[in-house]
């Protein structure tokens, strides 16, 4: 691996008003000295925009901070970004999310995805032209949904993926595919990082704990799934962003393989708790927690507002992170137990809507 230094550099981080790009980008502002970030985002409706822009507003506080508003399916908008700020390191979080949505809106996912992301290599690749300073890293987000209804935990990458159960998730390992073959034939430096069950304040509004808290909170039935035998590697944003960052630093070099093959400059982690936690479990500590701070009542009665279902299409029993590689290349695992992640997202919703 080779180190880079993120000093002095630019970052083009995609989905920068998302939850995961927009904690980024404000990690790096603590982190790095003198660096430059440039935001995409689309500001879709996918979920509450208002939450978009509350962490946008946050990073505008940044001078250097440029957004620009946009699709990374708009290829005219990739180039025209490439070429005015040519970006040292790209990290791609831009792609539209969820399991569920993917069912009913499969256009968003192949526009997103997949031509967003082939935009995306193919300025990573043109960033070699006319004697320009290539991109030095280019690193991109992958999901757990890639391992499908694989029997084997913890899941490994090196697992097979070939049997996705969503559409989402086949987007997923097509990214996986794409940025191998052109890290190979481009030599560009890529990184794939396949998250867990990502939650914490300011998240996005699809997820079973913040669904569940809006519900809750309308007196609403809350739904769970598989009668509540699923279990999921909740992994705190905070422990997301650390890992992402610590991978921009090593990117992967390009080798020559045992059978003197060429091996192309590419990597792929998991980030996850490496800690399946049980839905049951982790509704109770929601619960308690809600209540901890002032978000539900001391009297509110749980048990009339759960409703046990069967397993959803497209849904997994289970997702559990083998981390691995990741302690072994970067000295890192993520840490933060649920109750504590959880606290810190019922303060902040809190604080945000009542």
């Amino acid at each position: 691996m080779s180190y880079v230094d993120l000093k002095n550099k630019t970052i083009l981080v995609t989905g920068a008003a998302g939850f995961i790009g927009s904690n980024l980008v404000k990690r790096l502002y603590k982190d790095v000295e003198d660096v430059t970030v440039i935001g995409i985002d689309n500001m879709n409706d996918y979920y509450d925009v208002r939450l978009k822009e509350a962490r946008l507003s946050e990073l505008s506080a940044h001078p250097s901070f440029i957004f620009v508003q946009g699709s990374i399916a708009d290829k005219e908008l990739v180039n025209k970004v490439f070429e005015q700020y040519r970006p040292q390191i790209v990290v791609n979080l831009a792609a539209q999310a969820g399991v569920r949505y993917s069912i009913i809106n499969p256009d968003a996912y192949i526009e997103s995805n997949l031509i967003g992301f082939y935009n995306i290599l193919e300025a990573c690749r043109h960033s070699f032209d006319d004697g320009h300073t290539p991109v030095e890293h280019l690193v991109y987000a992958s999901s757990s949904s890639v391992y499908g209804s694989n029997k084997k935990v913890p899941y490994s990458t090196d697992d097979k993926v070939d049997n996705p159960v969503s559409l989402y998730a086949a987007t997923k390992k097509s990214t996986t595919l794409t940025s191998h073959a052109y890290a190979n034939l481009y030599n560009i430096p890529t990184t794939g990082l396949r998250f867990f069950t990502v939650y914490g304040p300011a998240g996005r509004p699809d997820m079973a704990y913040f669904g569940f808290t809006d519900k809750l909170r309308a007196g609403k039935t809350i739904q769970i799934f598989n009668y509540g035998n699923c279990k999921r590697d909740f992994t705190y944003i905070d422990d997301i962003v650390t890992g992402v960052e610590k991978v921009m630093t090593k990117a992967p070099d390009k080798a020559i393989g045992e059978d003197g093959i060429p091996v192309p400059p590419y990597a792929l982690y998991n980030i996850g708790n490496n800690h399946p936690e049980n839905l049951l479990d982790f509704v109770q500590i929601l619960s308690e927690e809600l209540v901890r701070a002032g978000v539900l009542s001391e009297d509110y009665d749980f048990d009339v507002h759960k409703e046990l279902l069967p397993m959803q299409p497209g849904d997994v029993p289970v997702t559990y992170a083998d981390t691995s590689a990741l302690e072994r290349d970067f000295g890192f695992k993520p840490s933060t137990d649920l109750r504590s992640g959880l606290r810190r997202f019922a303060e902040w919703y809190k604080e945000f809507y009542m």
